[in-house]
């Protein structure tokens, strides 16, 4: 199923408390983030800095967002956890609010149980008005995506205002096809290398 709105989200954690976010999220807000209508991509560990989070979720459009986020945060699984959650969080406003440009991610039909040697890669380009013309991805992207310009339709979670991104993402099978990538990298961009978490969709 294709996602026509997409969260980027990018958490800054206490030092040393990522795995327990993680352990948490896995745990409890991966079915029940589903169950309110939206969809829970994949999550991840920034392999750049160890306490930082970085999770995809999708939505269908963005009325939809706003019904399916306050069921979420409305809930009593949010409830229960938000403590325990927002314990190990320095920041979670560093959020990209996207659109797919095609099919966007070809996703498997269900999630695993142990930590996959895979890696992923986000190569995120800013400018400072909408794009003219994209940056050409140095690979195949696995799916890519812009910025989606609609107002965000839930305030209680903010989103990051007034930019122009072109975000694409690659697969790599294991840490030495990412790393032999990564080492003729396009300087210009920024860089996400991420590694998937056991029960991340996107593996």
């Amino acid at each position: 199923m294709t996602y026509p709105i997409v969260e980027l989200r990018q958490y800054t954690l206490q030092p040393g408390r990522r795995d327990e976010l993680i352990e948490l999220f896995d745990r409890e807000f991966v079915e029940t983030q589903q169950d309110a209508g939206m969809a829970v991509l994949g999550q991840f560990r920034d392999l750049r800095d160890p306490d930082r989070f970085v999770w995809l979720r999708g939505f269908t459009d963005m009325p939809s967002r706003a019904a399916a986020l306050a069921r979420f945060y409305g809930g009593p699984v949010w409830a229960a956890h938000r403590d325990a959650a927002n314990a190990t969080m320095i920041d979670s406003d560093d959020v990209l609010l996207l659109r797919p440009l095609g099919d966007g991610f070809p996703l498997p039909p269900a999630r695993g149980s142990e930590l996959p040697r895979s890696r992923f890669l986000a190569s995120l380009h800013f400018a400072d008005a909408p794009f003219e013309k994209l940056p050409e991805p140095a690979l195949p992207p696995l799916a890519a995506f812009t910025t989606a310009y609609e107002e965000n339709t839930f305030p209680a979670l903010p989103i990051r205002a007034g930019e122009h991104a072109f975000v694409w993402f690659a697969r790599f099978d294991d840490q030495a096809a990412l790393d032999a990538y990564v080492s003729g990298a396009d300087p210009a961009a920024t860089l996400l290398e991420l590694a998937p978490t056991a029960r991340s969709l996107l593996r």
